[in-house]
């Protein structure tokens, strides 16, 4: 094995179980709650339902955030406008660099290199048993990848040549995936050694999640001490900023305590919850459309009118400047500054800002949801290729519906929306892609179901049934329990996240509704249409009184004869 690897499978170790000399509760309530008041005593923004110069996106793995960056952040901003990528260090003074967007795996701690006041954040939240599924199946998918070499030491070398003159960002560079990978990498390769050296064997072809001579089991991986220290109540630990990735000098000490003795946490999570109160917008993977209807409305909307009102405060400077007989109105705008650029990188730079800006000129947020949907469609797709390129590699350990024959052919799903499987689709086990169809079916199945009587397939009301899904899925409800268990915060957490989910939507169309009122009374041409109508209306009224006050003589003409 690489001895860089070695070196690296040690360290985690060594951080996943060793805390500080005084790890006693004395000592650590004191350690926690002087962090927790710290965080908590920090000055809250005045309006956070504005967006702010630089937009930091917390990106939580395997909630979905590449599907929004993709569809919706690099619609929304240009490359220029994008900060450097940070995935393993930060690589810019954002105090005087002028990006606009932030997308990393980074906790919350980096808001602390970040201006405060002029820096707003959005993320999004996942169920945590989906997203503990989630991240095994991906560190097993991608780990697959390298199964291509006859071993690791093949493997590893590969990676060694090909990342220090590799362009764009490889999986290895970014957290967690940079631990978790070579991991489940190094695994991967031991079991198919040992598979070799047994000669042929029989596997069980029923439960890829407890098919220990392909992979690792799920149960094995979720009390593995790297699970602890890297997965587990990761959506709590990376609001909080407390990672092992954390800015936060006292981070380990704090999230060692909070490992060691459990009632500490619920310090931790109301951080986790004051930090999620102050972000612009908190969206759920499993309320996919609604959540994307919402980042439109909320996030998109507001990124469409900064554009705008830059370019026309631009054209202004521009118009004032050529009348005057400027000769320097073709100069660079002043968002070069700061940057180290060649000639042909401002070249490009202007050209994408220019394409920018004639997208934005006609960009509306309906027209951003009709891109997103393109964008999903093809995203999906191209992901489900690499996915099953590299599922076939340990096969039958594939985590697709191939391996789940007594599935219902419709569906089966969880009561929460947890999980959602179409065999129609064609989709992964989890990774479920969810659309206006899906919910469709969702109702309809659950209707049908309640007029069979077959109300355990989802539960009881107001619960979720992530064990009667396990059951289907061959997992056992010791490992669900398990799971519930270890991520306990997680779960707290993602029931204040559905809290301030609801708390949007309602405060979106509320806003919405103001904005339609609005249009109508300030534009001209919806005041002549309610001019219109209440003419019309009036009109009726008039003729209606008239036809009864005539009706009214005629009786009493009869009356009288």
């Amino acid at each position: 094995m690489d001895p860089t690897l070695k070196l690296l499978a040690f360290l985690i170790l060594v951080l996943a179980n060793i805390c500080p000399i005084k790890s006693d509760f004395s000592h650590c309530e004191k350690v926690v709650k002087n962090w927790a008041f710290s965080s908590l005593q920090q000055r809250v923004k005045e309006d956070k339902h504005t967006l702010r110069d630089l937009l930091f996106f917390l990106h939580v793995p395997r909630t979905g955030g590449r599907t929004y960056f993709h569809c919706f952040l690099k619609r929304l901003y240009a490359n220029a406008q994008e900060c450097p990528r940070s995935y393993d260090k930060l690589r810019f003074d954002p105090r005087k660099q002028k990006c606009r967007l932030l997308a990393t795996h980074d906790d919350y701690s980096m808001m602390s290199k970040l201006p405060k006041e002029k820096t707003s954040v959005v993320t999004i939240l996942r169920n945590p048993v989906d997203r503990i599924f989630s991240t095994y199946e991906f560190s097993i998918e991608v780990a697959a990848r390298f199964l291509v070499h006859p071993n690791l030491t093949s493997a590893t070398k590969m990676v060694g040549r090909l990342r220090p003159g590799a362009t764009g960002v490889s999986t290895l560079d970014i957290w967690p995936w940079k631990y978790l990978v070579p991991w489940m990498r190094e695994d991967l390769f031991a079991r198919r050694d040992a598979r070799k050296m047994m000669g042929s064997i029989d596997i069980k072809r029923n439960n890829p999640y407890n098919m220990e001579k392909m992979v690792m089991p799920l149960q094995e991986y979720i009390n593995d001490p790297r699970a602890h220290e890297l997965v587990h109540n990761g959506e709590t630990f990376q609001v909080a900023g407390l990672t092992n990735n954390s800015y936060f000098v006292e981070s380990h000490e704090v999230r060692c305590c909070v490992q060691k003795h459990k009632i500490l946490g619920e310090h931790v999570l109301e951080v986790a919850k004051k930090r999620l109160d102050d972000m612009l917008y908190v969206g759920l993977t499993e309320d996919h459309r609604e959540s994307a209807t919402m980042f439109a409305n909320v996030v998109g909307a507001q990124v469409i009118s900064q554009a705008l009102t830059e370019n026309s405060s631009m054209e202004s400077a521009a118009n004032s400047k050529s009348g005057q007989g400027s000769s320097h109105s073709e100069s660079l705008p002043d968002n070069d500054d700061n940057q180290d650029s060649t000639s042909d990188h401002k070249a490009d730079e202007i050209g994408s800002t220019e394409d920018l800006e004639e997208k934005k000129e006609t960009m509306t947020v309906g027209k951003l949801m009709e891109a997103y949907e393109g964008c999903i469609s093809s995203l999906r797709k191209t992901q489900s290729r690499r996915r099953k390129s590299s599922l076939k590699r340990i096969s039958p350990a594939n985590f697709s519906k191939e391996s789940f024959p007594i599935f219902p052919k419709s569906l089966i799903l969880n009561s929460s929306f947890s999980r959602f499987y179409v065999e129609s689709e064609g989709h992964s086990i989890v990774e479920a892609v969810w659309s206006e169809a899906l919910h469709n079916d969702y109702v309809r199945i659950r209707r049908d179901a309640k007029i069979s009587g077959n109300i355990s397939l989802f539960g009881h009301a107001g619960q979720d049934s992530d064990t009667n899904l396990a059951s289907l899925c061959r997992v056992s409800e010791v490992v669900i329990e398990q799971i519930r268990s270890l991520n306990h915060l997680d779960f707290e957490l993602y029931k204040y996240a559905q809290e301030i989910f609801a708390k949007q939507h309602k405060h979106v169309v509320e806003k919405l509704s103001s904005m339609e009122s609005e249009s109508m009374f300030n534009n001209p041409g919806g005041i002549t249409m309610w001019k219109f109508f209440s003419s019309a209306m009036c009109i009726v009224v008039l003729l209606a009184l008239l036809f009864l006050f005539v009706n009214a003589r005629r009786r009493m003409s009869k009356v009288k004869i």
